[in-house]
């Protein structure tokens, strides 16, 4: 009774909100979804009680025991990913998800995001202890070491391939570092490096196409291409799902009213629906409600918690906000399409639950007060 007398309404109370539309929207969403899938909307639903109950376990075991068994959760979860590699049946062109028969699909990509804030906070949290007033060494070889913890799921992803979940992960790994405090200098030079890299890749791209193709092969060039055709604003998927937004007005077209069909309208493209049904109305109301718990979210590393947990907190917003504002932007043609969901919102089994393990952890944090903590 007393953790819920505690509980932060301000995060639950946005969370049921969310799941309310997601349910309405899937359910919309479903006239043009094949029949084949079954009831998404009664599915994401109970989703979302299972999450509920994953969120009541986090709130009994504590954030500490995940700290504590971080790298078991780490290994457990890279190997997962080479299995996709090896066993995994290709969907849409991709090994990401291990098919549970009468369950659904498990995709290891979303929680290894979850995965990958806990191991890095936790890393920074015991470099920060171990140094005080680190030399360029010893923060050069830290580097280097968080970058490996990175570097593994990155590539195991990329290799699915789930270009999307790779920037994901590297936008966690900028959000922690630039809380850190390791010297400017490191952003910059590696700012460079990214630079001068990219450069060269795109001029082999654009100059070159066969050489690109040589080296880097046909998977790689029509990524690029993807993006790159973004700019044109052509293609099915998006053309139809800004004709369904810029037709909505003010309010909307109606509950379960979408008027055209766009592909991945339950996942990807949900907002376009939400948009097309509740019109620049309900979309503007949406996003306020995104906006109020991600400052929630970001109000937390303000009180007086432990460093852990400030870091996790900003590599779990600098997550979120990607993601909203990526697959917003990319629903109405700001940014190329590159298949991230709208958390919370978004159609999915994994992506959901790793979401309400998020929410759980949140919640331990806004539960703590200062006292001393004794874990490595």
């Amino acid at each position: 009774m007393l953790v819920k007398k505690k509980i932060d309404l301000g995060i639950i109370v946005p969370l049921l909100c969310f799941a309310v539309i997601s349910l309405i929207t899937i359910y919309s969403a479903s006239t043009y979804i094949s029949a084949t899938l079954g009831n998404l909307a009664l599915k994401q639903l109970l989703w979302y009680l299972v999450g509920m109950v994953l969120v009541f376990i986090l709130l009994r075991i504590k954030n500490d025991y995940l700290y504590r068994n971080v790298w078991i959760l780490y290994g457990i979860c890279n190997f997962l990913l080479f299995l996709l590699l090896l066993f995994a049946p290709e969907i849409n062109n991709s090994k990401c998800w291990f098919v549970i028969p009468g369950i659904g699909s498990f995709q290891p990509s979303e929680f290894m995001k979850i995965i990958l804030i806990l191991t890095l906070g936790s890393m920074v949290h015991n470099y920060k202890m171990k140094y005080s007033n680190p030399s360029l060494k010893e923060e050069f070889l830290f580097l280097l070491k968080t970058l490996a913890v990175v570097a593994l799921p990155s590539i195991l992803t990329f290799l699915e391939p789930d270009t999307g979940v790779v920037i994901i992960y590297l936008i966690i790994y900028i959000s922690i570092l630039f809380l850190s405090g390791i010297r400017t200098r490191w952003f910059v030079l590696a700012f460079l490096g990214i630079a001068v890299l990219l450069g060269s890749i795109l001029g082999i791209y654009f100059f070159q196409k066969d050489l690109f193709i040589k080296f880097f092969g046909t998977d790689l060039f029509y990524r690029l291409d993807r993006i790159f055709d973004w700019k044109s604003g052509s293609g099915l998927q998006l053309e139809n799902a800004m004709a369904a937004i810029g037709s909505a007005g003010l309010f909307g077209h109606g509950f379960n009213h979408t008027p055209i069909y766009f592909p991945e309208s339950g996942t990807d493209f949900i907002f376009a629906v939400f948009a097309s049904n509740f019109g620049f109305i309900g979309a503007f109301g949406l996003i306020l409600l995104i906006a109020y718990f991600d400052l929630k979210v970001l109000s937390l590393t303000k009180r007086k918690i432990r460093d852990t947990d400030k870091y996790v907190l900003i590599g779990i917003l600098g997550m979120l906000v990607f993601q909203q504002i990526q697959n917003m932007g990319m629903t109405v043609g700001l940014f190329p399409i590159t298949g991230i969901t709208l958390p919370f919102i978004s159609y999915g089994g994994s992506s959901l639950l790793s979401y309400m393990v998020i929410i759980g952890i949140i919640l331990n944090i806004s539960l703590e007060r200062p006292h001393h903590y004794n874990y490595k």
